[in-house]
């Protein structure tokens, strides 16, 4: 990595420092970078080398890289744009509401409309107090409650219900110092019974101290109703509590105008319009071809899209 790239990420760290009020210890922890390796890096004039039991060495690129990631500089030709869909203005528009109100919200919106793209873009503008988790297929209610103690950094009891308090106490130190913190639950479709009854527990616990928010597909809604008619516990009382703010996103703009204003070729529009059914297959379908047009200097077709996809003249329309 170029020394003038590694001064730019340097001055974008402490950029992000001043403009955030975050210290450089949350910095290590958001990135993933060795606090000691930060401290040498926003150094004025460092020569970017580290010394430690003994032995010296130029830190390596891959923590630049990651605090380039944290901070939001671009370190390589980025071949797709942010693009304000209806989409990503909605979502941005009731996360910040949320966020303003302390309220309890439910966002749901087809696969591949931008939702996560969303979110890490709000996040990234209030690294202290906007917490975000990813749900996995696999996720129980331990795990859930141990996501939220990693992002927030606390140490906890051991049991399920402590943890729950420890967070919330956390949550209202945070509002208590003029933050408006907010919890947000990425792919909550995969939400579980138990995970679902924990939000109406931490909801009871921090619903005046902090935001939750939960984004997912119509499978989250349809979970929850299934559950609401066998009556499980919990379920009936949970739904009580985000049935006024549930938020539909609008559909998926499948002409995908706002994308295809450059592509002068009138049968790639037409090929990408009608085999792709999100903006994330459009992305997948764009990007690599993009950047072979690119590295070879090949104008952007159809032909071009389909070579670099492997896909023959035959299959697809």
């Amino acid at each position: 990595m170029e020394t003038t790239l590694k001064q730019q990420i340097a001055q974008g760290v402490r950029d992000f420092i001043t403009t955030h009020g975050i210290s450089q210890a949350d910095v290590a922890k958001k990135s993933g970078v060795r606090k000691e390796y930060v401290n040498i890096i926003i150094k004025e004039e460092s020569n970017f080398m580290y010394d430690a039991g003994g032995k010296t060495g130029l830190i390596p690129a891959k923590h630049f890289y990651a605090l380039a990631e944290l901070v939001g500089i671009s370190t390589k030709k980025e071949y797709w744009e942010l693009q304000p869909t209806d989409q990503l203005n909605t979502i941005l528009s009731n996360l910040q509401t949320a966020k303003q109100n302390g309220s309890t919200n439910v966002i749901i919106g087809d696969t591949g409309a931008g939702k996560t793209y969303a979110l890490d873009l709000f996040a990234k503008k209030h690294p202290q107090d906007v917490f975000t988790l990813k749900v996995g297929s696999s996720d129980n209610l331990g795990d859930l409650i141990d996501k939220i103690i990693e992002q927030l950094n606390i140490s906890t009891g051991k049991t399920k219900s402590k943890k729950i308090r420890d967070i919330a106490k956390k949550l209202r130190e945070l509002k208590a110092l003029g933050f408006s913190p907010m919890i947000v639950f990425d792919e909550s479709e995969y939400m579980k019974q138990p995970a679902l009854c924990a939000c109406k527990e931490l909801y009871d616990n921090i619903h005046e101290h902090c935001s939750l928010v939960l984004i997912g597909t119509d499978q989250l809604i349809d979970n929850i109703d299934r559950l609401r008619k066998r009556n499980k516990a919990g379920i009936p009382q949970f739904y009580r509590r985000i049935k006024f703010g549930i938020r539909q996103l609008p559909p998926i703009d499948r002409s995908f105008a706002t994308f295809l204003t450059d592509i002068n070729d009138r049968k790639l529009r037409t090929f990408l319009q009608r085999n792709c059914e999100n903006y994330g297959e459009l992305h997948d379908a764009l990007v690599p071809a993009l950047r072979e047009a690119d590295e070879t200097k090949q104008p952007l077709t159809e032909n071009l899209v389909r070579t670099v996809l492997g896909i023959p003249d035959t299959m697809y329309v």
